[in-house]
């Protein structure tokens, strides 16, 4: 049976960049857990945290974090909270541990992705964010299209550049190990 442990390493990467970051709050937050599972999946054909990603406006949201925000599962109300915090004229919603961080479903090369971009970002506010993950040529403006593409996912392949000298052999990995987790599903 394959074990994928991808919902305790994704509360476990919130935990992780609410403890290395500043001002983190929602928007943030996605946008980090987006860099992470983008960077990853290009290095590697695999995603760390198991979710996918839609193209909105304000750039990529993680739907399934997105639907759970308001009334988070007990294991993730168990791990993290939602703290209000009054920033002169409006109130941004601020993640605060609950838990410990436990580095034991991530491998090293996980961690050092969490670690470099929670490090690049740990003063940045989610405006800077934004920009950053609306790249020109990057994944989100490739499916969001000037809004054509709005609502729709956004395919990981697209986080390997067309002239990769990897690209084949990483989609190849991916579509290898995605085989494997469908098969493990029935």
């Amino acid at each position: 049976m394959l074990i994928t442990h991808e919902r305790e390493k994704l509360i476990n990467a919130i935990i992780y960049f609410a403890n290395r970051t500043k001002h983190l709050g929602k928007i943030k937050l996605f946008k980090l857990l987006y860099l992470l599972d983008f960077e990853h999946f290009r290095q590697t054909g695999q995603n760390v945290t198991g979710l996918d990603y839609r193209a909105w406006r304000f750039g990529p949201v993680p739907i399934d974090l997105y639907q759970e925000w308001d009334e988070p599962d007990q294991d993730m109300a168990d791990a993290i909270s939602i703290q209000p915090e009054q920033i002169i004229d409006y109130v941004r919603e601020c993640v605060v541990p609950r838990a410990e961080f436990d580095d034991s479903h991530f491998s090293k090369r996980e961690l050092r992705i969490m670690a470099e971009f929670a490090d690049k970002y740990r003063e940045v506010y989610s405006p800077k964010m934004i920009d950053v993950t609306h790249a020109e040529n990057g994944a989100w403006a490739k499916v969001w299209n000037n809004g054509k593409g709005s609502d729709h996912p956004i395919p990981y392949n697209l986080a390997i550049a067309n002239d990769d000298p990897h690209r084949d052999a990483i989609l190849e990995a991916a579509k290898e190990y995605q085989a494997i987790v469908n098969s493990a599903r029935f």
